[in-house]
C-alpha cells in the first residue's frame, strides 16, 4: 500500500509518522522549504505517547503522479482549493482520497471535484501542533484516527487501510457508519470552537467562570438536537466523552481554533461554527453560542483583512 499525506504539519505529520515508523510506505507532499527541513532533520514527533525521529520520503507537486492508493488529506477547510489542485495528479478512480479536515463541507466538494466514490469519510480527534523548526507537537494521550466508507461498505480499500493501521502507533477505528462519527465530532468540535474562540479561554477557564458550565452544556443540548434532526444522532456514549471534555474542571485544552486565532491566523469560521449554526437556524433551536461566537470570529477576520491594507493600523 502506498500512502500520499498532503503536508507534514500537525495532524500529517504526527498520523503520516506513526504510519511511516511502522513500515508502511508513505510519501510527503510538501512544499520545498518544508522538504528540505525533512532532508535535513528527518520528520521529529515529540509525544508523551512515545517521541520519533525517521527519515521519510517526500515530493513536491510537481512530482506527483498516479502512484498511490490513498491521500490523507489534512489542510485546513480554507486550503482546500489549493489542497485539491495539489493532489489532483493522484486521484486516477483507483486512489481513495480519506479527508481529516474539520467538519462536513468539505465532502460535497471533494465530492463534486473528484467524485463520490473516490472521497472516503475520517476524521481526526488530537491536540497536535508543528512548530517553526519543524518539531511536531503532540500534548496529551488522545490521538484518535476514525474511517470509513461513506456508504457503510467494508471494501477491499478500507480493510487494506485498517490493517495499516494495526501495525501503528496509534489508536483507530475504522468505522461501520462514519458519516455518524463525522457528526458526532462537529457537534462536540463547533462547541469547543464556539466556546473556547468566544471567551478566550480553555475549558478549565470557563468552567471555573460564571455561567461558564451552563452555556457549554446549553450549547452541547442544543447541537445534539441539531444532529437528531439532520438524521444522526449521536451515540450516547461519544456525547458523554464530548460532555465530559467540554466541563471538564480540570481541562487545560481549547479548540485549535482559539490557537490561531490568538497568532494573528486564519480560522475556520464558516466551516466550523458557521456550518453548525446555520442547522440551528433551519430547525429553529438555540443558536445563542454559535452566533455570537461567528460573529465574533467574522469581526476578528475582518479586521485581520483590513490589518494588511496599506496604511492600516496592525490588528
Amino acid at each position: 500500500m502506498r500512502l500520499l499525506v498532503l503536508g507534514a504539519g500537525g495532524i500529517g505529520g504526527y498520523v503520516g509518522g506513526r504510519l511511516a515508523a511502522a513500515g508502511v510506505d508513505v510519501t510527503f507532499l510538501v512544499r520545498p522549504a518544508r522538504r528540505e527541513q525533512l532532508s535535513s532533520n528527518g520528520l521529529c514527533i515529540r509525544s508523551p505517547l512515545g517521541d520519533l525521529e525517521i527519515p521519510v520520503k517526500t515530493a513536491v507537486a510537481s512530482e506527483v503522479g498516479h502512484a498511490y492508493d490513498f491521500v490523507l488529506l489534512t489542510c485546513k477547510a480554507y486550503d482546500l482549493e489549493s489542497a485539491m489542485d495539489a493532489i489532483a495528479p493522484a486521484i486516477d478512480g483507483n486512489c481513495a482520497i480519506i479527508p481529516m479536515l474539520n467538519g462536513m463541507a468539505h465532502l460535497d466538494i471533494l465530492g463534486r471535484r473528484f467524485g463520490d466514490s473516490n472521497v472516503m469519510g475520517g476524521t481526526c480527534l488530537i491536540d497536535v501542533t508543528l512548530d517553526r523548526s519543524g518539531i511536531v507537537h503532540h500534548a496529551g494521550s488522545l490521538q484518535r484516527v476514525i474511517f470509513g466508507e461513506r456508504d457503510r461498505s467494508a471494501s477491499a480499500r478500507v480493510q487494506a487501510l485498517a490493517e495499516a493501521f494495526a501495525s501503528a502507533n496509534i489508536e483507530w477505528e475504522l468505522s461501520e457508519d462514519i458519516l455518524l462519527s463525522m457528526w458526532e465530532k462537529i457537534v462536540f468540535l463547533s462547541v469547543l470552537a464556539a466556546g473556547t474562540c468566544l471567551f478566550r479561554a480553555n475549558v478549565r477557564e470557563i468552567i471555573a467562570s460564571p455561567g461558564g458550565r451552563e452555556t457549554m452544556e446549553r450549547a452541547l443540548d442544543a447541537n445534539i438536537e441539531i444532529a437528531k434532526r439532520e438524521g444522526y444522532a449521536p451515540r450516547d456514549d461519544a456525547m458523554q466523552r464530548a460532555r465530559a471534555r467540554l466541563t471538564d474542571p480540570a481541562g487545560a485544552w481549547s479548540a485549535s481554533m482559539l490557537r490561531d486565532l490568538e497568532s494573528g491566523g486564519r480560522v475556520e469560521s464558516d466551516h466550523v461554527v458557521g456550518w453548525m449554526l446555520e442547522r440551528a437556524r433551519k430547525h429553529g433551536l438555540d443558536d445563542s453560542l454559535l452566533a455570537l461566537a461567528y460573529t465574533h470570529l467574522k469581526a476578528y477576520e475582518a479586521r485581520r483583512g483590513a490589518s494588511r491594507l496599506p496604511g492600516a493600523p496592525p490588528v
